[in-house]
């Protein structure tokens, strides 16, 4: 026996008790917050924690560790949650009465509590045709409520089951509310369903259940989930597909079968066409057919769009740029002019290069020119910071793809496609190293075949979240006209931060000594994270305010290699809250994480009703604890974000530097150590360092920076979209694909 809050005696951190209140649940994680009425103990318990689902008057068994809430007191923070019926008169009635059971109110409740007294379970659980005896009962009243209360013994029992299998009350809450009376069949039969239809239920889950039930390791379903596990890996790394050997290889290793087992399975899916199989530089590869299909339509689209006539008909380039240099008082630089001149004389058109180099004047200077021609134009990028920030940039309108692309929230499918394309002559698409193979596909189906495109990027940055490397093999065309911008404004070359990108993505390492006066970029040394940490902490909180004026929360942004670790992601944002927002009394957990009023958060994922997306920044302004929700200001727009789209946001005094792309912040910080050994890739920190808009802080080891700067050998994702624009395209066979 242990003892527990308030001296009563706990067993192992495990109490039984009634639901007395549901105070609060998110149904988007299962993080609930409920009061239980434990036998002698005075006051209700409260309990915080993902649980299944639990309705007033059920008897809940709940395993956990007790802590201490700064605001609510003493909780149980639950690992378990099983609930069973209740069996207590008075949590019968409370149950009945709570609408748990359809038909059932406080009415009824009381009439049946009247009638049958302590036999009400009996009567309930083994003589429910007696309920009729109470008035207002008949036949279909009878039904409902015998129903529900065995769905309860039902979801009871499936609870134990499940438990048994190791998986948490989140977990097997979500099963239960998808397969509801058939899970405890599902399971037992193919755990590996659950994989498709259970979000956070990956292969190794799955099958530690397998094994628990008893299935034979060389089961086909399991041999089949494995190769899609791995398949569904390397898409996860970004390629669109893996070559026959890599794919045979790692699965081998993750089943432990012989590889015969794993050939057969590969052929069986190539035969259902659940993967595609090519011939790619005389290698065998398999592909999942949408992205296989993506990339050949992407292709198809491109060589047709380039090969039409130019909407706006031949223009004297030169001319033109003469114009835009005197009404604008600048002279271009040489690959400027190419990139000006190509754009306007071709009907589809890379512009690429580092910070500094003009993109956006480039742009600027092909709108003003076709604007002459009254060219129908629409400009877009893949995140609305990045619209936000080209239509700022240019002083024209741009759109996010989807919002561009009219997406339905509710199907995930798209307005415009190939049979009711965009209105517009030319389409720009800016920081289109972001854009994976899927949304390419989207757009340019969605691109009328008289338009030409422009792309614009930096395709040294990170590539795409998503699978694909669609910027790159692009330019590796032989159809596509490409623009490499080269030189370096006047103004930006007298920037630290500009010349440290342009070393770093040469392979150079960056000047990391201490500048002579005022400079836009430092380097801080720290021996081990937790200086780091201290140093980060003053830094933010008062050097670079007290020195550059500015804001510590609203214009600075820490941008982390990693997401875990003492100088990850989650750790930071902990520490960052407690100097930059220590007053927060007001507390809204969720879960995930907890939120007061003035946070930083980020959105992180498109909410197309509200008009907010995946990157945008925000400030917490107010916590409504009634409703559950945050009230959050987006660029002047303060939103509610209600309980079930909490998931939708995370605390983002630091970001990973992934998050970052296509945005710009006044002021980045960037921790680099050792421990981020395997984050540490050139174009990780080219891409962190091209943050940067006017002051940039390195904190961290030199030897951390060196590994970073000549680690360039991240391996090349296997895609297809490259080899099908070359017109030197032998290595590919797409005769030994199926139809």
């Amino acid at each position: 026996m242990t003892q527990g809050p308030g001296s009563v005696e706990i067993s192992g951190d495990t109490i039984s008790g009634t639901v007395r209140k549901v105070v609060f649940r998110n149904p988007a994680n299962e993080f609930s917050v409920i009061q239980l009425d434990v036998p002698d103990r005075r006051y209700p318990v409260s309990v915080v924690g993902r649980m299944p689902e639990v309705d007033v008057g059920m008897l809940v068994s709940v395993s956990g560790s007790w802590h201490d809430h700064p605001k609510f007191g003493t909780q149980l923070t639950a690992d378990s949650v099983v609930p069973a019926p209740p069996k207590t008169l008075g949590g019968i009635t409370a149950y009945l009465g709570s609408k748990a059971v359809d038909g059932i109110g406080k009415v009824h409740a009381a009439r049946l509590a009247d009638k049958f007294g302590d036999d009400l379970f009996d009567v309930l659980e083994n003589a429910p045709h007696r309920l009729r005896e109470v008035k207002g009962i008949g036949p279909g009243r009878v039904r409902k409520i015998t129903e529900g209360w065995m769905r309860n013994r039902t979801r009871r029992d499936a609870m134990v089951f499940l438990h048994g299998l190791g998986l948490g009350p989140a977990t097997a809450g979500s099963i239960l509310r998808i397969y509801g009376n058939d899970a405890v069949k599902v399971v037992s039969s193919n755990p590996y369903m659950l994989i498709r239809d259970v979000r956070g239920i990956g292969f190794k889950t799955a099958d530690a259940m397998a094994e628990s039930i008893g299935i034979d390791k060389t089961s086909t379903d399991r041999i089949m989930a494995g190769i899609g596990h791995v398949m569904d890996e390397a898409r996860s790394n970004g390629n669109c597909g893996m070559r026959l050997a890599e794919l045979l290889g790692q699965s081998e290793r993750l089943l432990g079968v012989d590889g015969e087992l794993v050939r057969a399975g590969i052929e069986s899916l190539v035969g259902r066409r659940i993967l595609v199989q090519c011939m790619i530089d005389d290698q065998v590869c398999l592909f999942p057919p949408d992205l296989h299909l993506a990339e050949t339509e992407i292709a198809t689209r491109i060589r047709l769009i380039a090969s039409g006539e130019k909407p706006w008909g031949e223009i004297d380039a030169n001319r033109a740029i003469r114009g835009v240099e005197s009404e604008n008082r600048i002279r271009f630089g040489e690959s400027q002019i190419k990139a000006i001149r190509t754009a306007v004389a071709s009907k589809f058109t890379v512009i690429t290069g580092g910070p500094g180099v003009g993109k956006t004047t480039i742009v600027k200077a092909i709108l003003r020119i076709l604007a002459e021609r009254k060219v129908d134009i629409r400009i877009c990028a893949p995140t609305g910071r990045a619209a936000k920030r080209i239509s700022e940039l240019t002083g024209r309108s741009a759109r996010t793809i989807h919002r561009l692309l009219e997406i339905d929230p509710e199907t995930g499918t798209f307005r415009h496609d190939e049979k009711k394309p965009i209105d517009c002559s030319l389409l720009i698409v800016d920081e289109s190293s972001m854009i994976d193979v899927m949304l390419m596909d989207a757009l340019l189906k969605a691109v009328p075949d008289h338009a030409a495109v422009i792309m614009v990027g930096d395709v040294d940055q990170l590539p795409s979240v998503g699978p694909g490397r669609v910027l790159a093999d692009v330019m590796d065309s032989d159809d596509i006209e490409v623009v490499r911008l080269t030189e370096i404004y006047r103004q930006a070359a007298q920037s630290r931060v500009v010349a440290s990108a342009h070393r770093i993505n040469a392979g150079a390492l960056p000047e990391l000594s201490n500048p002579q006066g005022e400079s836009d970029f430092y380097f801080v040394q720290a021996a081990e994270p937790d200086e780091a940490v201290a140093k980060m902490l003053r830094l933010i909180s008062e050097r670079i305010p007290d020195r550059f004026g500015f804001d510590p929360v609203r214009d600075v942004q820490v941008l982390c290699p990693m997401i875990r670790g003492a100088i990850g992601v989650q750790s930071l944002n902990a520490k960052l809250k407690g100097v930059l927002n220590p007053n927060a009394a007001e507390v809204l957990d969720t879960g995930n994480a907890s939120y007061s009023p003035g946070d930083k958060v980020m959105q992180i994922q498109n909410d197309y009703g509200k008009g907010i997306f995946n990157g945008d920044i925000g400030f917490v302004s107010a916590i409504q604890h009634e409703e559950k929700s945050l009230l959050v200001d987006f660029d002047g727009r303060e939103l509610q974000i209600g309980p079930d789209e909490l998931g939708g946001l995370m605390p983002a005094y630091a970001v990973t530097i992934h998050k970052s792309q296509g945005s710009e912040f006044p002021v980045v910080v960037v921790p680099i150590m050792t421990q981020h050994f395997v984050m540490l890739q050139r174009n990780l920190l080219y891409t962190a360092v091209t943050r940067a808009r006017n002051l940039l802080v390195l904190i961290g080891q030199r030897r951390a920076v060196e590994i970073a700067v000549r680690t360039d050998d991240q391996r090349k994702r296997l895609t297809r979209l490259g080899s099908l624009l070359s017109r030197q395209a032998k290595g590919i066979s797409e005769g030994a694909c199926p139809a």
